[in-house]
């Protein structure tokens, strides 16, 4: 697929700085003059508006951050942390514990940002999905990376082995049982997501609870001992009774909510009649091409376009554009 790889939170060339984790003393070192980023109950903390948002990043002096135990390891960039020269280190902490929703310090919520009095007026906590379109490439990795370990850290805070508090080692990348000694490594969780075509027109879903007059590609969770390609076919066949022929990739999308991996497909159709799993969905339907054409331009009368920034939309409009090849 062309530009498989331009989806959001696609692949930006950051340097993760992998050599570095090993080491504490390097680590601590990097703190000393680095870019940090904070989150509060999930929500970054970014500037701007718009197509122009962006992460705010904070001194490691910040009083916000500087007193953070857990210390979440980004890697090093160039132009992160305020333009500065040569490369910076990145961390990320979570400041959930110290910054409650009750807090007089917070003001009233605003939907796109929460703000803090401490914190400049253009800056404040935001939910990922209502701006990750509007953050360049190398923001967006950053930001997904960081939510996802730092809802893992959240999520695994006991052995699986023994039930014994654990610790975040290797700065955020690994979690350590102090009694047994087991390691834990952060899990990615795989998603097939399928457009289903049949000639001119595709599949598209319903799920229970979504906003009226949103679909989207149908998707669902590999299991275990299963192939992507058989995942497609058993989850078309299970929500909508379509049995499905040939199986392609075509891109994949790190989806931090919370830490799943969309590896987007593409399949025909051998069938056409829909059965529902109403346990599954709601509604699913066959759309032409002409009238995808109007649901992306928000003309059509039944139908919402997908997420912005979601693979869901970046590969249909690649379908619409011929691109997918």
């Amino acid at each position: 697929m062309r530009q498989a790889e331009t989806v959001t939170f696609g692949g930006s060339g950051h340097d993760r700085a992998q050599h570095l984790r090993a080491s504490p003393e390097a680590l601590q070192a990097a703190w000393a003059h680095a870019a940090v980023l904070p989150f509060w109950r999930g929500l970054p903390l970014t500037e701007g508006e718009g197509d122009k948002t962006r992460l705010a990043w904070l001194p490691a002096d910040h009083p916000f951050v500087a007193d953070a135990a857990e210390r979440l390891f980004l890697g090093q960039n160039h132009d992160e942390g305020g333009g500065a020269t040569g490369r910076k280190p990145l961390f990320a902490v979570d400041v959930s514990a110290s910054l409650t929703e009750n807090s007089p310090d917070f003001g009233p919520f605003d939907r796109s940002r929460l703000p803090h009095p401490a914190l400049p007026s253009t800056q404040g906590f935001s939910d990922l999905r209502a701006v990750m379109a509007g953050l360049s490439p190398q923001q967006a990795e950053l930001a997904a990376m960081a939510k996802a370990l730092l809802e893992w850290h959240r999520s695994h805070g006991f052995c699986a082995a023994c039930g014994a508090p654990s610790q975040m080692t290797s700065g955020g990348w690994q979690r350590r049982c102090p009694a047994c000694a087991a390691p834990h490594f952060p899990r990615t969780d795989p998603v097939v997501i399928m457009l289903v075509t049949d000639g001119n027109r595709l599949l598209l879903g319903r799920s229970p609870g979504w906003p009226d007059g949103m679909y989207s590609l149908l998707a669902g969770f590999v299991e275990p001992g299963e192939t992507m390609e058989a995942a497609v076919r058993r989850e078309v066949a299970e929500e909508t009774g379509v049995q499905i022929g040939a199986v392609g990739y075509l891109a994949s999308q790190p989806w931090p909510f919370p830490a799943s991996l969309m590896l987007g497909c593409r399949a025909e159709a051998l069938t056409t009649e829909i059965t529902l799993d109403p346990d599954e969905l709601q509604d699913a339907l066959w759309v032409s091409r002409e009238d995808m054409v109007a649901v992306l331009a928000g003309s059509h009368p039944r139908i919402r376009p997908s997420r912005r920034g979601s693979i869901a939309k970046f590969i249909i409009t690649a379908w619409l554009a011929d691109h997918l090849d």
